[in-house]
């Protein structure tokens, strides 16, 4: 007798009619008509059910504070440091929390149980850093929050920001991050990668660097973060987030550089909402798109995830917590419309950043955690297409959220009373 066993599910990599049993929080089998009862079942009725989406770039410390202490009337990232520069004064832990909590509960709602969050740790104070944690601490029942200390104003830059840095680890925050491009010189922000990669090395953890988040191709900070990665034996833990200068770069410099990474182990991580916004502004025409060279990454074999990074925020006035948002316009500014590009796309809210992060137990076999979200479509690009309604959210094989089916009431003479928004041929 199983807990649950959800019935006839399309699964993302082309299983349909699959039958997924649970029992005791984990995935004990997946085939089609297992021969098992159970306390519950779910009807997937041919929709898709996947493990749940993860958000691997993102700053819960300034979400939801649009507005505070003025709006960002440019919306370049310039003025959205400046913005975050003029905030951090004021804030407070208990107000940290509440923004922090009442987005994770969008989150959940939305499939999205993973999610890696920078911590500015450049405050001494270090209000942020202990927010988060208290909130990693409330929601790590539902929800899987890592977090990174990042000296958003340098770590060389700023004064104490690697001391502030060290404390946040020793406080228990998880990944390294830096901002080698933000330092005052370029000279400055490739030492910065050498010694928060040594950092790293010592205390056994991950890197996750803001990388080249600019349109100068000259800004080349992710091939020294290759090479220390390399020199340090931390292949497989560091990651390159925008990326954003790549799309400036020559042909010529990538087809060096990719190489680098692939041997190195560094993953990429794009972030389309925000890169597509703030890059390209000294731009008239032609207009670069600004987000990294996603398709070639992958081609040359190097991990790509997508992250929101931004809902609300200094830098950006938009957002709803939706991965398949981010999928959606990731797929567009990619050109990645081809069925292995719109299933890349899925890969890169999933299964991708979920390795990228290193979460134990992730996917759908048997002995992975009962971690699912069923959608209100058949298949990845149909989910990405829709922004499909998560109808249920399971966390260790319970229910935690759940929508109502999305459906319109129609008054057209001779046709259907309503619809779900699935065409079909």
């Amino acid at each position: 007798m199983l807990e649950l066993i959800i019935r006839n599910a399309n699964l993302p990599d082309g299983r349909c009619g699959v039958d997924i049993g649970i029992d005791e929080g984990r995935i004990v089998a997946v085939q089609p008509a297992l021969a098992a009862s159970s306390v519950s079942t779910i009807d997937a009725a041919g929709q898709l059910v996947s493990p749940p989406f993860v958000d691997a770039h993102f700053h819960m410390d300034s979400t939801l504070s649009y507005g505070l202490p003025r709006v960002n009337q440019s919306g370049t990232l310039l003025e959205g440091i400046a913005l975050w520069g003029e905030l951090k004064p004021a804030l407070t832990r208990e107000a940290l929390v509440e923004r922090a909590l009442s987005y994770c509960d969008q989150a959940v709602a939305r499939g999205l149980l993973a999610i890696r969050s920078h911590v500015d740790v450049c405050d001494p104070r270090l209000l942020a850093t202990e927010a988060l944690i208290e909130v990693r601490d409330i929601v790590k029942p539902w929800l899987d929050l890592q977090l990174v200390a990042f000296p958003q104003d340098g770590v060389l830059r700023s004064p104490g920001a690697l001391e502030n840095l060290k404390r946040a680890l020793d406080m228990g925050v998880d990944v390294v991050g830096g901002i080698p491009h933000f330092e005052r010189t370029m000279a400055d922000g490739a030492e910065s990668v050498r010694i928060l990669c040594e950092l790293a090395a010592e205390r056994g953890l991950r890197v996750d660097m803001h990388c080249d988040e600019s349109d100068d191709p000259l800004s080349r900070h992710i091939e020294t973060l290759a090479y220390h990665t390399q020199r340090l034996g931390l292949q497989g833990r560091v990651a390159g987030s925008h990326l954003t200068s790549m799309h400036s770069m020559d042909n010529y410099y990538v087809s060096k550089l990719l190489p680098l990474m692939r041997e190195a182990g560094v993953a990429a991580i794009a972030n389309p909402l925000i890169n597509i916004t703030l890059q390209g502004r000294h731009d008239s025409y032609p207009k670069r798109r600004g987000m990294t060279r996603v398709p070639e990454l992958l081609a040359a074999d190097i991990p790509v995830a997508f992250g929101h990074d931004c809902v609300m925020d200094p830098w950006y006035a938009l957002g709803s917590g939706d991965m398949l948002e981010v999928a959606h316009m990731g797929l567009h500014v990619a050109q990645m419309t081809s069925q292995a590009g719109m299933q890349q796309c899925f890969e890169a809210i999933t299964r991708t950043p979920a390795r990228i992060l290193g979460l134990e137990g992730y996917g759908i076999e048997p002995g992975c955690r009962a971690d699912l979200v069923l959608l209100q479509a058949g298949s990845p690009a149909e989910a990405i297409r829709l922004r499909a309604t998560r109808l249920a959210v399971l966390r260790a094989g319970k229910i935690i959220a759940s929508t109502p089916a999305a459906t319109a009431r129609l008054t057209l003479p001779g046709r259907p009373a309503e619809t779900d928004f699935r065409l079909r041929r």
